[in-house]
């Protein structure tokens, strides 16, 4: 029987649309954390890759110059969450589905059509045929089990887990990994060239959202053989772009992909992702015509951008979480009524007045307030800094503490200004009596460390890139994805058990039960504060056309072109 789950697609669309998920990286995202902005491997050196051409741009008129914040930390999309990776390996990956260019309801991709058992348990996917990979190898359905072994397989010879790779995302959004009880993937079967069948041990209500996600692309199985765990600086999939050179904390060079299987696209003959690590530095670098596009535009800049010729703004739809984690292993942050107390301390709608220029909402819950399972109930914690020096004492630290403030070296979409924000909040902290010391370094090594668990309190985010609720609560929240995703280190048994749970049920009103439940015991313990759902903004020159930002924070710019 023919089945797309069309209805739970669009309601899932409808949820997340009304609404209107890094700076760099975010691990995720995550952004990011694009999800949380977390790396699961080192990051590399240069690229080495010399070809002919690297560092040579496109004569024609057809070259984009997109600035961003700061730098990718890996071209491999799914060993790490980061936006600022993803927005590339968008351009040069895809998936079997994809979504929408202004939701989250699923599109065909690289499978163009679909069916669902009458159990919802088997999706069949049906394959393009004659696409190839930009190393001129076939797509096929043998790629998707190769990629998808690659993932769930720890034995996998792809795996490189001795090379520091892991696949936080996948064991979440697929229930573990291959053996693992609760792996919701029973079996792939190989139908023909172009046929693929997947069965699953459970239904899931989210399944198709994450085979659209850009986590789970295809990476030419050859590629991965002539690369080894160096495929994270030498990308090779069926996208619109191919990978040219890579100048470590400058640029990034995409080519067209002459080859590429929609007939006529990209319009683009090339892409240059530079980093340009200040806002306004950005912002000059776009009115002097250095660049076509930028991402991190401070809130502040938005209006008078709208008003200003030859300039365009842009805005992503309300679709992250910004937020101050505390390491839950490390005392005194072990304690939750600390975590209550500075919780209270905090003063965020100053926040948002002084760096936000009111783009941006309290946040009292980590999930979003589109999202399924948002605990409308909860009472938000109030600033209150009497309550919270009252909290403090019963915590036995009448006379406060001392601690690191981690700051992000960068802008992210939940935090376009982290060194203003963590001024801010040393400044709350310090009317109840806690002394605190911004740290902060380079943003590849901040996301690294915040994983070893050094850190006493960190800021980072969350940005959705599938529009379910799991993404969210079950990347920052479980025991399961303690320390790539989890740096809290927060682990209740309670709250795994709960979101286990709507990870295998279809109906949404249990789901959101579910999530709501969940969302009460972690608003308890406290383990960050979260603090804004900000809505992003970007700027252009009027020459690009058909450019539309995607709420999750990364879009493949294949429809995107430059006017005279």
């Amino acid at each position: 029987m023919k089945k797309s789950l069309w209805l739970l697609l669009l309601l899932l669309a409808m949820v997340v649309g009304i609404a209107a998920c890094g700076g760099n990286n975010d691990h995720v995202d995550g952004e990011e954390n694009e999800g949380n902005e977390n790396n699961n491997i080192e990051a590399n050196d240069n690229n080495e890759n010399e070809e002919e051409g690297d560092n040579e741009t496109s004569s024609g008129d057809q070259t984009l110059i997109f600035a961003r914040g700061g730098d990718s930390q890996s071209l491999d999309y799914a060993s790490v969450t980061d936006g600022e990776s993803s927005r590339i390996t968008l351009q040069i990956y895809e998936s079997l589905l994809k979504f929408n260019e202004d939701s989250f309801e699923v599109e065909p991709s690289l499978a163009h059509d679909w069916d669902i058992s009458d159990d919802d348990l088997t999706f069949t996917f049906y394959l393009e045929e004659g696409v190839t990979f930009h190393d001129g190898t076939d797509f096929n359905a043998d790629a998707v089990v190769t990629n998808f072994d690659r993932w769930s397989d720890p034995d996998s010879e792809f795996g490189f887990a001795d090379d520091g790779y892991a696949y936080t995302t996948y064991g979440n959004q697929f229930g573990g990994f291959k053996g693992d009880d609760n792996h919701i993937i029973d079996e792939i079967n190989v139908i023909n060239d172009h046929e693929i069948e997947f069965v699953l041990k459970y239904p899931s209500g989210a399944f198709l959202q994450n085979i659209a996600m850009s986590y789970f692309a295809m990476t030419s199985p050859a590629a991965l053989e002539e690369h080894g765990p160096a495929i994270n600086k030498n990308p090779v999939g069926t996208g619109p772009f191919k990978f040219v050179s890579w100048d470590r904390d400058d640029r990034i060079v995409l080519d067209k992909n002459e080859d590429y299987w929609m007939e006529g696209l990209p319009k683009l003959d090339q892409v240059i992702f530079q980093v340009i690590p200040d806002n306004s530095a950005r912002l000059t670098a776009l009115r002097s015509g250095e660049i076509d596009i930028m991402d991190g535009l401070n809130p502040d800049d938005y209006a008078m951008v709208q008003d200003e010729p030859g300039l365009q703004a842009f805005e992503r739809e309300t679709n992250n979480v910004g937020y101050l984690g505390f390491n839950t292993d490390k005392a005194p942050f072990d304690d939750p009524l600390v975590r209550q107390a500075m919780n209270h301390a905090v003063d965020k709608e100053t926040l948002i007045s002084l760096l936000y220029a009111d783009l941006a909402v309290p946040a009292k819950n980590t999930l979003p307030p589109a999202y399924l399972g948002y605990n409308d109930d909860i009472e938000p914690y109030a600033y209150d800094p009497e309550r919270a020096i009252e909290l403090l004492e019963e915590a036995g630290y009448p006379d406060g503490f001392e601690f690191d403030l981690w700051a992000m070296p960068v802008a992210r979409p939940y935090m376009p200004d982290a060194e203003r924000a963590a001024e801010v909040l040393q400044a709350n902290f310090s009317d109840i009596g806690l002394e605190s010391e911004i740290v902060s370094m380079e943003w590849a090594t901040y996301l690294e460390e915040i994983q070893t668990g050094v850190q006493d309190v960190f800021m980072l985010g969350w940005s959705g890139t599938n529009g379910d609720s799991d993404y969210f609560l079950g990347n920052l929240l479980t025991t399961a994805t303690i320390p790539e995703n989890n740096q809290t280190f927060y682990s209740n048994t309670d709250v795994d058990d709960l979101l286990e749970q709507a990870r295998s049920v279809v109906d949404e009103e249990e789901r959101a039960a579910l999530y709501e439940e969940a969302l009460a015991l972690i608003h308890e313990d406290a383990p960050m504060i979260n603090l804004v759902h900000s809505t992003p903004v970007l700027a252009g020159t009027d020459r690009v056309q058909n450019y539309v930002p995607h709420l999750s924070t990364s879009e493949a710019l294949t429809n995107v072109e430059l006017s005279e």
